[in-house]
């Protein structure tokens, strides 16, 4: 993957916390099935993992909001639903969106420090995913929207931002949290941090995700002339099926993008959907985001 700088990015709201709007209509289309291609380099992950099932219809977004609670009939007891929360690792020294659904709590900011620092699955880790975020950071306070903590000053300069942009990409999915104040600096914002995005970003799929067709690939991108290419890989590293899409803002700003695929396939395999962008002076593929999966048969 080639990353480049992303520009003009709009309020988050979590999974499709970065569309924005922008100029032209999205569109997609599927190509359908597609001739063989080489086998894509994925490493491969050390021990299963149980992971979410993805069909016909777009994965539920992160939860924006604490969990509300629920009753248990035999009890009369109140529960807290399960929450999903976005984190971002670095992934080729950008940022990079996945996911986790955990027991609900009340102390979701906590939450996702915790599972941040907890460092990627081993799906997300074989695609290069880290963190640079130690255990042990915590907000301290969350007032007028702004939330306030420390952040480890180690490393250089480079290292130090990516740190804190995955805190603050984080913190900010939250609706209670527009801004962080980090080591009493001036608060930052998402803005502040655009620069570290990759010129494709995948909220969806994620790495490990059980999929069945048709699939729906989401995420941003700054591409030429807006246009996302997206192709699924089957276990042998054949080429099953190719889409495409433009996003809602085209070269030079960022948007959302939306495309649908399908493929057949008779058995549960590992496979790769591949989100990339054709390059405009030689039509080959750049800025590709690899994202392995297991591809699941329709029922």
């Amino acid at each position: 993957m080639t990353g480049r700088g992303a520009v003009g990015l709009g309020a988050p709201a979590l999974v499709a916390a970065l569309l924005l709007g922008g100029c032209g209509t999205p569109r997609s289309g599927d190509l359908g099935l597609a001739p063989a291609a080489p086998p894509p380099s994925v490493a491969p992950t050390d021990r299963p993992e149980p992971t979410p099932t993805r069909a016909a219809a777009p994965a539920p977004p992160a939860t924006n909001r604490p969990p509300g609670p629920s009753t248990t009939a035999s009890t009369g007891t109140h529960r807290l639903d399960p929450v999903t929360v976005e984190l971002w690792y670095v992934r080729a020294g950008l940022l990079v969106p996945t996911r986790r659904t955990r027991p609900g709590t009340v102390a979701t900011s906590r939450l996702a420090l915790t599972e941040l620092a907890a460092g990627p699955s081993p799906a997300e880790a074989a695609t290069g995913m880290i963190t640079l975020l130690p255990a042990g950071v915590e907000v301290t306070r969350i007032a007028d929207g702004t939330a306030t903590l420390r952040v480890p000053s180690v490393g250089d300069l480079r290292t130090r931002r990516l740190r804190e942009a995955q805190v603050v990409w984080t913190l900010t999915q939250f609706p209670s949290v527009r801004q962080v104040r980090l080591d009493d600096a001036a608060p930052v914002d998402r803005a502040d941090y655009a620069d570290l995005l990759p010129p494709i970003v995948v909220t969806g799929p994620i790495p490990g995700e059980r999929v069945s067709a048709p699939l729906v690939v989401t995420g941003t991108a700054t591409v030429f002339e807006a246009t996302v290419s997206v192709r699924v890989l089957d276990a042998a590293g054949r080429q099953v099926a190719t889409g495409f899409g433009t996003a809602s803002c085209g070269s030079g700003c960022r948007g959302g993008y939306r495309v649908v695929v399908g493929w057949r396939t008779v058995r549960e395999q590992k496979g790769t959907v591949e989100v990339y962008e054709v390059s405009a002076e030689n039509g080959e593929r750049i800025h590709t985001m690899a994202v392995p999966v297991i591809l699941v048969p329709r029922d």
